[in-house]
């Protein structure tokens, strides 16, 4: 596994210089040459400087991603929007996402105001809370070394503390060994965020790339990163159902639902403390034996 990015800050997503004509830049993120960015953070920043140009009334509820082209964590972004519609209830933007002359990213995203109308949710939480769960480091203490060096990457690679409920499936790969393809765990940031909605949404949209396509091979006793593997993320939609802040505890529920043809499924669901559903994601994957 490669040395990870720098833990960059998360608050950090929304620092981007405005370079004119809707077009925003944000800076590199860092890393050793070769590695990917991470999908999640390209993610994030596009819905960063679709915002900009939408009025604060009117938080995002939805956005759908296509990754084009892997990115480059040690070279800037260039992020160009385009203002589809400013309608009554709903605005509209595009984001594509460029390292020079190459997209990386196309993103669509919509806005709207609170509407009053009917409520309801399925399924409701049921989870341990955080507080009665073992640290990742304690939990895994006995984990075959693969699996505590990838805990140690995960804590390098990303700014959120996590409490895993259940098992986790890379143990038991770490075994040789198939997995239900699901998962669940508690995360939230490691540093406080601003009180401004925009800034929760923003980290929540980077987690939601967080270990989704982990799932997909838990099936089959190997990993994200296992030799003879190839895996990627191809196109990335999140619904946001209310705001929620991302530096309090949120539970997360990940599975897997099919693979075939080099592709797999995978969706995942995030609750607040009060058990109130806040966001509902769904990936295709890239999952192919290696070249």
């Amino acid at each position: 596994m490669p040395p990870p990015s720098p833990r960059a800050p998360l608050a950090a997503l929304l620092d981007l210089t405005d370079s004119g004509d809707d077009v925003l830049r944000a800076a590199p993120r860092g890393g050793p040459a070769g590695e990917r960015a991470f999908g999640g953070a390209v993610v994030a920043q596009s819905l960063a400087a679709a915002a900009r140009t939408v009025d604060a009334g009117r938080p995002v509820h939805s956005l759908h991603a296509y990754f084009v082209r892997p990115g480059d964590p040690s070279a800037a972004v260039d992020l160009a929007v385009t203002r589809v519609r400013d309608g009554g209830s709903y605005t509209t933007r595009e984001v594509t996402a460029r390292q020079g002359e190459a997209a990386i990213l196309e993103l669509t995203c919509s806005f709207t105001r609170p509407q009053a109308g009917p409520e309801h949710q399925v399924p409701a939480l049921a989870a341990t809370p955080p507080e009665d769960l073992p640290r990742p480091e304690e939990a895994l203490a006995d984990a075959p070394a693969p699996v505590r060096a990838w805990l140690d990457w995960l804590d390098r690679r990303h700014p959120f503390d996590f409490r895993f409920d259940g098992p986790l499936p890379r143990v038991a790969a770490g075994r040789g060994e198939p997995a239900p393809p699901r998962q669940r765990f508690w995360f939230r940031s490691r540093e406080p965020l601003p009180d401004e909605p925009l800034a929760h949404a923003v980290a929540l949209a980077y987690a939601t790339d967080m270990l989704l396509l982990a799932t997909a091979v838990a099936p089959h006793a190997t990993v994200i990163g296992a030799p003879g593997l190839a895996t990627a993320s191809l196109d990335h939609a999140v619904w946001f159902h209310g705001p929620a802040r991302a530096d309090d505890w949120l539970f997360c529920e990940q599975e897997s639902t099919w693979a075939g043809g080099g592709r797999a499924m995978c969706s995942g669901r995030v609750f607040d403390r009060g058990g109130r559903l806040v966001l509902t994601v769904a990936q295709e994957g890239m999952v192919r034996t290696a070249r």
